[in-house]
Parts: C-alpha cells; structure tokens; sequence
C-alpha cells in the first residue's frame, strides 16, 4: 500500500508541473483569443498579456529537482507588450481595411519584406487547398514541369528578423481574414477557380502548355498562324518521340543530318589538311592514326549528296509526282553501311583516301543547304541529339549521344514515358559561343500579366551559368555540356579551366558585356542579342495563348534559357515556370533581390499608378484585347432561310395526253398519225411580250406574222379546262396575230390563233370551261405544243 500512495503522490506532482507547463504556453495567443470586439476586447487582450507577464516572472527559467527526481525543463515565452500589442492591432485594422493581408509559401524574404513595406500583413496558415497538396506533392513534382527550376523546395518559412514578435502577432491577428496576395512556388498549391475575383495570385493556370518540354515542342510549330516567323530560327529542332509520326520524322532528320555533316567534314578536313584554318576537334584527333578497316570515300560522298539532293526536291515539292513504287534514295543495306562508316570516320577516325577532288561537290551542296537550312552552322560534325525527359526539370535525366541506335534504346526502355509521350530528343548545339573555352547559357527573365490582352515585360537584367569543365566533344559527360545550377554547384572546377571563369560558376550581364567589349562585339549586345531574346519570348507566348486560362488580377514571372552561337544569334532551350530565387552566389543574391522587388513594382505599384517605377522591367508586348465569345456548348447551330427558286408553270396538257384523274375532264380523241412539233422560237417570244403588253394595259402594235405558204384548211376542235376568265376586249388589225387569253388561277397561258377578228371572252366559273377555237390545219400541232406548255 505505501508503494500505491508514494505513485500516487508522485503522479500528482508531475500533474502539477505539466499543468503548470501548459498554462504557460496557453498565455502565448491570448492577444487574439478574445471573440467580443471594440474596447472590451483590448481591455481583455491587455489584462491578459499583463497576467502572462506576471507568470512569465514569477516562473523560473529551470528549476532544479530534488535528487531521485526526473528533471523539468520550461519553455521561456517572450514578453508580450501591451503597446506593441496596440500597435500591432492598429496596423491589423489598416491593412483589412484596405485588403492588405498577404500569404507566402516557401523562403521568400525579399517578397516578404516588400510587401510589409507597402503595409501588407502577412497571414502564416495553410492556403485553401494545402493538405490535398500535401497528399500529393511528391507525385507533383515528377509529373509536372510547372514546378520549375525553383530549388526552393522547402516549404517551411526562414528564419527572419522578428526580435519583438510583431510580425508573428500580426500574422495571428489575422488568420481569419481573407488573403488578397497569394505567392507560392508550386502552381497546384492554390486552386484558381476557388479564388474570388479580388484575390492575386502568382500562377497561371494551364501553364505547362510551354513551360513544358513537350508542350514547347509542339506548340511553336503552329507559329505560322500566328507571325510570318520561323521557330528554327531561334530554337533548336525537337520531336517527340513517343509519337510514332514524329518518331519517324526524327529519324529521317538524324540520316539527313549525318548526311550534311559528313560533307562538312570533307570540307573541313580538307581545310586543316591545307592549313587554311582549325575545325572543331579535327587536329586533336590526329586523322588517320587509328587502324580499322578500309572505307570507300566515294561510295560515301555519293550517298550523302543523293540524301541531301533528295531533301533538296522535297522541299521544292518535287517529290510529290513520284511513283509510289519508286525506290528510296538509300535501301537499308546501303544506309546500314553509310552509318557505320560514317561513325568510324568523323566518331572514331578511321583513315579515309585522298578527299581534295570531293571538295567542290560537297562545298556546293552546303551552299545550297545553308539557303534553306536555318540551323546548318550550329549542327556540327557529330550529330549530338540531347535526350530531355518531357516533365522534369533542373537538367534532371537530360543526356546526350550521337549514335541513333542509342537514342532509340534509351527512349524504348521506358514504355510509359513513350505511352505519355514525355520523351523528347532535340538538335545539340555542337558550336556555341565560348567564353575562355568554356560552354554556358543565360538565365532571362520575363513576366506576363495577362493572357488577354497578352501583355509581356522583359528584365533589363540577366546572368549566365558556367560548366566547370572545358568544353569539349570527345566526352559528353553532364559536367561539359549542362550549365544548371542545381547541377554545376555539387561539381569542382577543372583545373585546366580557364581562370577567367569565377569559381561560382556565374556571371552577370554586365560582366559579359564587358568581355564583348574585348572582344569588338560591344554593339551587338543591343542590335542581335537583346532584340533576339525578345522577339523568341514573344513568339513562345504567341503559340500558347488559345490555350492559356486567361484570370484578372494573375501574373506569373518565368525564366527562360538561352545559347548563343558565334554570330551571338539567341537560342532558345527551354521556359521555366517558378525560377528559383535562391542566393547560391553573389551574382543571384543581387538580381534574384532586385527581379522580385521589381516584380511587385509592375504587379501592384504600376496597376494603381501608370507612371509608377518599374525598375528593370520594360512592357515589350501588349496585344489588342480580343472578344472571346461566350461558350454555347458543343451543339452548333445554323440558322437561315431557304432560298426559294421561282416555281415553273405546270405544264398544261393536249387533248391527246391524259389529265388528272380528279378533274376528270373530257377527252376528245384525235387522229392517230399526228406528230406535234413546237412552234418556232420567235412566235412563242412574240407572244409572250403580248401577254405582257396586255396585262399592263400597253398594246404595242404587232409585228407581221411571215407569210405562210398557200392557203389552209381550218379546222374547229373544242377543249375542255377549270378556268376562270376575264372578259377581255382585244382589238386586234387585220394583218396581226389573235390572241387568247385566260387565267387558270395563278397560271397564264397564251394561245396565237390565226383567225384576223376582235372577239370577246364572257367572265365564267366553274370546274370545266368548254372553248372552241379555229386555226388553221397545219398550225393545230403548235397550238396543241404551247397548251401542253
């Protein structure tokens, strides 16, 4: 039993001193706990921050327990002020009162301190959709691009500059009240369609349509529906390869492009061998000092010009009156041997014949191909594709290779990535610009405020990125050819780099200027390569806009990256959503700073007060607003009139041909052995102007009828007809044609007779109407042929 009383106390000592833990950490919010407003709940607020400083006093820091006893340690909570508590309070209700209240994910220092500088109020709670986004973040960084390059993956927030707490008890202040800024790192981190229409946000949605490899990829081949631009002036050729037709397509480019640079080869060889000038790795690779088996020159050039003539024709649209039957330029046995010696001589440099009479051909067809071939001085000799996985990004899984068997089986081995078509493979620069020997890439900056008009501001300022190797294409290792941070900065500079490139690897743009200068290309900064990074941004953005969610109060800042040939031309790689904004140098800490500062500039200062400072940004695109019509489903309709052609009469029938049964009318039989034959043309038109004459009340006088010959007999035949006639008086010469007129309801028909009297025709009704009418014999077949008319 004295055991069961010494737990018991025991127990009960450590209640006491837990409880008395736990009211000490329950004084930490009470400065927003209270839920009456006004003055009551001030005087609640300071009486119980008095209350907390008192315990906070009184309390020790440690306390030293008796020997035998398990030790406490107490938390010590930092001093609540009451006028810091006012203060706080004071600036709470100003920035709800204007809708200042502002949310952050991730380590944003610089966004946070300017937007507390314009009076915003920071609330630290989880967005809408947080934990769904929880849940599924590691699946949304594999699957999706629009993460970015960003290495800002840590969505805790840095420490900060808040000795006092202010920030920390204004965040608490306002975790009720709604947000009106949201800037996050990841696009499915807030849910556009559950924002209201007042609330800011930093994603677009549906980005991923160009933010991506594959959507880059496709979508600026529809560039000619929208500028007169050609895109392989300014990117790279790309296919994807999960697409069977696109497969094919790259296939062909790769046979044509060995074929191409073979000939260069030639070309160049021949150059070296003359000492006229230096080809990329000819000399270092001593011609002719590996042994391997003999390769026919000439069977080469032959089929590398019959490749590039055939692509020549196809363009000029020549092929198109081939047969189908007619063979292909190169079978498969003589590509397979075009190929492998292809890769002996220019990958593994075998020894080839005497080439210097090949020279003049092959220099020809180069001339020809450049006139239609944007990208034929930046191919090379070795046909180097680089590999992209279409969903990743900070050069994860990106690889390069020469041989087409290679590519082929590095895309095949992974059957769902080729279902999704999230492989793409595109033309390796093998000749960029080179600094000190070295290969590297820019990182430009650009923000889009709206889809609709498009709208487009580009950052005066830039850096490049340095490999830390030498460049070189004996090896194609990821620490030659791939500048991204995220990649260079776990690798040590080579020590046989030049040590004009720093040792973290980046410059800035001024610096780069700087080595133009030296160079005497200082004035192409601003006539090629400036006005080329803008016109290959506007042009992506252009492509991708019908497929844009277009939002008010959006904008999005995306970083694209670029290489530079010898004539300084801009070429585009790749566009990135999320840039990251890490200071990993002192280049980044600098720009990464003053992008975002500016960023809030355009996006807040300059849509309240167009004559606000825009810092380094500068508006280089803005679109006429277009009209987006109003979507009415997916049945269309079309609505009209029918256009309704003028109805002939019906054909009034002889007395010969039968009549419909419900007028039963009487027939009266002819003789047999009677052809009709129609009167002349000029009768029946003269005729029908009468009938016009007469209804008008004009009667022009008559022409003469010709004359027929001799006299003829004259025979009295009667027709039955439903008529309804007008009396009519006609007063017709001697010499003119008689004509009769009566009316079948709408119809009129009109009759020449030959009989030189006036008569009159009595107004009648009735189902039938019984006419007796004398012609004259041999005009009796026309007179029948113009009533069945």
């Amino acid at each position: 039993m004295r055991a069961d009383v010494n737990m018991e106390a025991t127990r009960s000592k450590q209640s006491v001193q837990l409880g008395h833990q736990t009211t000490e950490r329950r004084c930490t919010p009470c400065p927003d706990s209270g839920e009456a407003g006004g003055s009551s709940k001030d005087q609640k607020v300071t009486a119980v921050v008095q209350q907390c400083n008192q315990d906070e006093g009184k309390s020790p820091q440690t306390s030293t327990p008796p020997e035998g006893k398990v030790r406490h340690s107490f938390v010590r909570l930092p001093a609540l002020n009451p006028e810091r508590v006012k203060t706080a309070k004071a600036l709470v209700d100003k920035a709800v009162k204007m809708r200042k209240v502002f949310y952050v994910q991730g380590p944003y220092p610089v966004i946070r301190a300017a937007l507390r500088s314009r009076g915003w109020v920071e609330q630290r709670v989880h967005p809408p959709n947080h934990h769904a986004h929880q849940r599924h973040s590691d699946e949304g960084r594999a699957s999706s691009n629009d993460a970015g390059d960003s290495d800002d993956d840590d969505d805790s927030v840095q420490k900060e500059q808040d000795p006092d707490g202010l920030y920390n008890l204004m965040s608490r202040l306002v975790r009720n009240e709604m947000v009106y800024f949201y800037w996050t790192n990841r696009r499915d981190a807030i849910n556009n369609n559950s924002l209201q229409k007042e609330q800011i946000t930093n994603h677009f949605a549906k980005a991923g349509s160009f933010t991506t490899k594959v959507g880059l990829c496709v979508n600026l081949r529809n560039l000619h529906w929208f500028d007169s631009a050609d895109p392989d002036t300014f990117f790279p050729r790309c296919y994807r390869l999960g697409a069977e037709d696109e497969k094919h397509a790259f296939i062909e480019d790769y046979k044509r492009t060995a074929c191409s640079s073979f000939l260069k080869y030639i070309v160049e060889r021949e150059q070296v061998v003359q000492g006229e000038g230096t080809s990329h790795n000819l000399q270092e690779r001593k011609l002719g000092k590996r042994h391997s088996r003999p390769v026919v020159l000439s069977k080469m050039v032959k089929s590398a010009l019959k490749m590039c003539h055939e692509f020549l024709e196809s363009l000029q649209h020549n092929d198109i009156d081939m047969n189908l039957e007619t063979p292909q330029t190169l079978t498969k046995e003589e590509w397979a041997e075009f190929i492998n010696s292809y890769y002996l001589v220019v990958h593994g440099g075998a020894e080839i014949e005497n080439s210097d009479h090949f020279v003049t051909c092959c220099k020809a067809m180069l001339q020809r191909l450049a006139e239609v071939s944007p990208q034929l001085h930046i191919d090379g000799i070795h046909n180097i594709w680089i590999i992209k996985p279409g969903a990743k990004s900070r050069g994860r899984g990106i690889k390069c290779t020469r041989r087409l068997d290679q590519i082929l089986r590095l895309v095949d081995g992974n059957p769902t990535l080729i279902k999704e078509s999230k492989w793409v493979v595109q033309k390796y620069l093998e000749r960029p610009l080179l600094i000190y020997g070295t290969k590297f890439d820019v990182r430009q900056w650009f923000l889009v405020t709206d889809w609709n008009p498009l709208t487009v501001w580009f950052y005066k300022k830039c850096y490049l990125r340095f490999s830390t190797q030498p460049y070189s294409l004996d090896t194609l290792d990821s620490s030659v050819h791939l500048c991204n941070n995220s990649i260079q900065k776990h690798l040590r500079p080579s020590q046989q780099r030049h040590r004009g490139i720093p040792a973290d690897n980046m410059w800035s743009d001024d610096q780069f200027r700087t080595f133009l200068s030296s160079q005497g290309q200082e004035a192409q900064w601003q006539t090629v390569v400036v006005p080329g990074m803008k016109k290959a941004v506007i042009h992506a953005l252009q492509t991708t806009q019908d497929l844009m969610e277009s939002r008010k109060n959006t904008f999005e800042l995306y970083g694209a990256d670029f290489m530079f040939g010898h004539d300084l031309r801009p070429w585009l790689l790749e566009l990135n959503a999320s840039p990251t904004m890490a200071p990993s140098t002192a280049v980044t800490a600098r720009l990464c700073t003053a992008v975002q500062e500016d960023t809030l500039r355009v996006v807040l200062d300059w849509r309240a007060d167009r004559t606000a400072n825009t810092g380094d940004f500068q508006l280089i695109y803005r679109q006429a607003a277009i009209d987006v019509p109003q979507y009415v489903g997916v049945n269309l309709l079309v609505e009209g009139f029918k256009v309704k052609c003028p109805c002939p009469l019906p054909p009034l029938r002889s007395s010969n041909c039968s009549t419909p049964k419900r007028r039963r009318p009487v027939k009266e039989k002819e003789p047999a052995g009677e052809k009709v034959k129609p009167l002349p043309k000029m009768l029946l038109k003269s005729a029908e102007t009468q009938v016009q004459n007469i209804s008008s009340g004009v009667l022009p006088p008559s022409p003469l009828p010709p004359e027929l010959p001799g006299p003829f007999p004259i025979e009295t035949f009667t027709i039955h007809l439903p008529l309804t006639v007008k009396s009519i008086h006609v007063p017709i010469s001697g010499q003119s044609h008689s004509v009769l007129l009566w009316k079948r309801r709408p119809e009129v028909s009109k009759v020449c007779s030959e009989k030189d009297q006036p008569r009159t025709i009595e107004k009648h009704q009735g189902p039938s109407l019984s006419l007796e009418i004398n012609v004259p014999k041999q005009s009796r077949q026309a007179t029948t042929s113009t009533l069945s008319a």
